[in-house]
């Protein structure tokens, strides 16, 4: 089993269970990851949905923010989904005040771009890469990517907006496909971890 691939869920804030569940069911093995010395046995990290303001405040307050930017540097894979994305962009248009990012992928993310909680919808996407037909999302308070630099590549757009991205190793979306029971999306982000291990 050393094929098995070891992926870390940052366990800060957010909808880690799910991704847990999701990254099991694609055959990695999958933990929560709290402390920097739980991320330093990982191959690869998922970065979850949840608030971007507060998951950047958490990783500052547990010592995760700088641990956090020297792995995705030195290349090990990530992915992140909603805040997720908005914690890998290198710039967010309209950040809270103090809000810090990983960064890892060359993008401006606006946050809640989509709406409110209440504006919350599922959506059928077409993602490069992902083989099998749309992959279902689920968009909560998603943000969208404004635009991307050079480096990274758009993989999938809804109403006109980009809403997957990727750069080397590292993987972004702006919608949750891990509450929807549709794992193709972790199958390719452990294919990933699997390429660099």
């Amino acid at each position: 089993m050393s094929d098995t691939p070891v992926i870390g869920v940052l366990a800060l804030q957010g909808d880690v269970r799910e991704h847990l569940i999701a990254l099991a069911s694609a055959d990695a093995l999958a933990r929560p990851v709290r402390r920097p010395e739980e991320l330093a046995e990982v191959d690869g990290l998922v970065i979850p949905g949840g608030e971007s303001t507060t998951m950047s405040k958490l990783a500052v307050l547990f010592g995760m923010m700088e641990p956090l930017r020297e792995r995705v540097r030195a290349g090990m894979p990530v992915y992140g989904t909603c805040a997720g994305m908005i914690m890998l962009a290198e710039k967010i248009l309209d950040p809270r005040s103090g809000q810090e990012t990983v960064g890892g992928i060359d993008m401006i993310v606006r946050r809640n771009a989509f709406g409110r909680q209440n504006e919350s919808f599922e959506a059928s996407v077409e993602v490069d890469g992902i083989d099998g037909g749309p992959v279902e999302g689920v968009f909560i308070r998603a943000p969208w990517v404004e635009s991307v630099g050079a480096e990274a590549e758009v993989i999938a757009e809804h109403g006109g907006h980009i809403v997957a991205v990727r750069q080397g190793n590292a993987l972004a979306t702006s919608f949750h496909p891990e509450l929807t029971g549709d794992h193709r999306v972790h199958a390719l982000f452990v294919d990933m971890v699997r390429a660099v291990k």
